[in-house]
């Protein structure tokens, strides 16, 4: 199975991506390519770009940072193999590009592939870049460790780890909206967001409240947060996860109100 993450996650197989298409060409093919001009190493991720990348050396190092805020948040393993990363100088290249790898797919502006067990990212130079390339190395990390993760969480993770750290947890552009949200009575349950299994059906306010039930696991009660990491670690292990809205109600009784509290106080001390 092939799958395909944000801006950007289709649910398709690789026969039915590829069916009458060029043949699929190798990483190592394709990194080899002569378009090519620089090449880095980020943490566990190999980056080929048609562009010098020295402007954006520093903000592409947190994609190496990133593996470790998984590893200390979530429990997550390092990958046991690189995760190749593509950058294309401009839009039109990238949409050249995709078209010539997967002519069945509809452009996204960033894509997360997994095939043949390695991933692969797929994005051009443009201005969010860097908050393009953290939501789908996110995907990309899950996806190395994980035989599965729900959409909602998959996306709700990748929202929250897509800003520069110093942003993640006090500063993110879904806080504002939310807050009023909130204020006028509008709370989504977990429950909803796992009968969503289509990207199309992920709207801005879907996104938004994925990723509120993500910060609240992560920086809320301490049982929410051992929901979500045993969770994840059942996946892991191969075991019956079950639904998290499940486990989070038993370990957080009267979920969502704890969640309307813990944004109503949510502030940097």
């Amino acid at each position: 199975m092939q799958q395909f993450t944000r801006r950007n996650f289709l649910q398709a197989s690789v026969c039915a991506a590829l069916a009458g298409g060029p043949a699929y060409r190798s990483a190592a093919a394709v990194a080899n390519s002569a378009a090519w001009v620089d090449r880095r190493v980020y943490g566990p991720f190999q980056v080929v770009a048609a562009f010098p990348l020295q402007g954006l050396d520093r903000e592409l190092a947190d994609l190496g940072y990133l593996q470790g805020e998984l590893q200390r948040t979530l429990a997550m393993r390092p990958p046991q193999q690189a995760v190749d990363v593509y950058l294309s100088a401009d839009e039109r290249s990238h949409k050249q590009f995709l078209q010539s790898r997967f002519p069945r797919i509809p452009y996204r502006r960033a894509l997360y592939v997994q095939s043949g067990g390695r991933g692969a990212v797929y994005a051009f130079d443009h201005r969010d870049l860097p908050t393009d390339l953290r939501h789908e190395c996110t995907h990309a990390l899950l996806h190395t460790d994980l035989a599965m993760v729900p959409l909602w969480l998959d996306e709700g993770l990748a929202e929250y780890f897509e800003p520069p750290l110093a942003q993640r947890a006090f500063h993110h552009e879904h806080l504002r909206t939310l807050r009023w949200n909130l204020r006028l009575g509008m709370v989504r349950s977990i429950a909803s967001l796992e009968s969503i299994h289509s990207l199309d059906d992920m709207g801005a306010e879907e996104y938004r409240y994925a990723w509120a039930w993500a910060h609240f696991m992560l920086h809320g009660p301490v049982a929410a947060h051992r929901a979500l990491t045993g969770f994840l670690a059942d996946i892991r292990r191969g075991n019956p996860p079950g639904v998290l809205s499940a486990r989070l109600e038993q370990a957080v009784p009267e979920a969502e109100a704890q969640l309307v509290r813990h944004f109503k106080h949510w502030r940097r001390g």
